[in-house]
């Protein structure tokens, strides 16, 4: 049985096709972290056109913590999976900071090739629709982040759930 997530936002649904064969715990956790609920209701707290949109951080449900976005997590880390599979438009990869093994709950979707990625950050599947929500993600205006990089979204990109169902063939 192969399964997908579909992550709903306020732009539409993407659907993500898991790569279980090249990253089968950093599925397993993003599946449990998803049935969980520990994603629903958070944002895509930065986003850099022509690169990648990131979510996954628990503390953007509480817009009152926005000065630390981008520092939250499940409370445990998974150890890096890296593998031979491409940074490329609609890839699905762990956001991490610069331990190789401190992915938690972050993950980024990438906007386009992203080959200085490749085998330096886990990728862990890859878009089977939803392109014009990503396109009308990748659109999102932004305005400079409390770090300095004009990444942050100009207004909240609601991530409103993350479901794992069978894939419909």
């Amino acid at each position: 049985m192969s399964e997908v997530a579909t992550i709903e936002t306020a732009q539409g649904p993407i659907v993500i096709d898991f790569w279980d064969d090249v990253a089968p715990k950093t599925v397993e956790n993003f599946k449990k972290l998803a049935r969980e609920g520990f994603y629903d209701g958070t944002c895509f707290h930065r986003l850099i056109k022509g690169f990648m949109i990131q979510g996954g951080d628990p503390n953007t449900k509480d817009e009152s913590k926005e000065r630390i976005y981008g520092t939250g997590g499940p409370g445990y880390t998974v150890k890096a999976e890296f593998n031979a599979n491409k940074h490329q438009r609609g890839v699905i990869s762990m956001a991490r900071s610069q331990d190789p093994d401190s992915a938690g709950s972050q993950f980024f979707i990438c906007f386009a090739d992203a080959d200085f990625l490749d085998g330096q950050y886990t990728c862990f599947g890859k878009l089977i629709d939803g392109e014009d929500t990503l396109a009308k993600l990748e659109e999102t205006p932004v305005e400079m982040s409390s770090s300095g990089e004009n990444s942050k979204p100009v207004g909240r990109v609601e991530l409103i759930s993350i479901k794992i169902s069978e894939l419909e063939k």
